[in-house]
């Protein structure tokens, strides 16, 4: 009988490949749990034992630091961004990214916010943003989000993003898409921070995206 050739074990994960997992699998929890979320709870989602998060983590509140990076990063977005077709209308393509964008911003607000309210500050170590051993900030960040610059930095990258979207439409529009997508990323930002009144359902991002494209009137060459 032939022996049986021996069983290959699948190729590791790396340090920054595991840390990636964790981190998925820990987002939702922390959605809902905020920094009472345990390491027991993030290594079950995660399909492995607590023991293997503190091979790539100090310990939880580096976990927790590292879901506020994530939730915070531009990466995720600006691949869904990247995956709208060009060759879609313009409205197509703008309701579309407004619908993208304020699912990460509800995701990044869900997650700070429980963050914040169960006494989570991020930021522990040297850097923007950070905080000293009483808790006080150097001026340069908040401590629940990523400090001033990165968040310019941050808006840009978005903004540069939705100007590809726009671009193939350049000799169609009065305004250059540099500025058509600052005033997109402007009226979603603010229709997602402001409550509307009661009487009142919010902008939809199409009706957004109408407003931005064609103004409020019905026929603003006779106003």
């Amino acid at each position: 009988m032939t022996p049986a050739s021996p069983r290959r074990r699948a190729p590791g994960m790396s340090a920054e490949q595991r840390r990636a997992m964790i981190v998925a699998a820990a987002l939702p929890l922390v959605a809902e749990y905020g920094a009472a979320v345990t390491t027991s709870q993030i290594a079950r989602a995660a399909g492995i034992g607590e023991a293997t998060i503190f091979r790539v983590f100090q310990d939880k509140d580096e976990v927790l630091d590292a879901c506020v990076a994530e939730a915070v990063g531009t990466d995720h977005i600006l691949r869904e961004l990247a995956t709208i077709p060009l060759d879609e209308p313009l409205t197509v393509r703008l309701t579309e990214a407004a619908e993208a964008l304020r699912a990460h911003l509800e995701r990044l607000g869900t997650v700070i916010g429980a963050l914040h309210a169960s006494g989570h500050r991020r930021g522990r170590g040297p850097g923007p943003g950070a905080r000293d051993g009483n808790g006080n900030g150097n001026g340069d960040g908040d401590g629940d989000g990523p400090p001033r610059d990165s968040r310019a930095e941050s808006f840009a990258t978005l903004r540069n993003a939705v100007v590809e979207l726009i671009e193939p439409d350049r000799a169609a529009l009065r305004l250059s898409p540099e500025k058509v997508a600052a005033a997109f990323l402007g009226l979603l930002f603010t229709r997602l921070q402001t409550p509307a009144p009661d009487a009142d359902a919010p902008l939809t991002p199409a009706e957004l995206i109408d407003m931005l494209l064609h103004g409020a009137l019905h026929h603003p060459e006779n106003a």
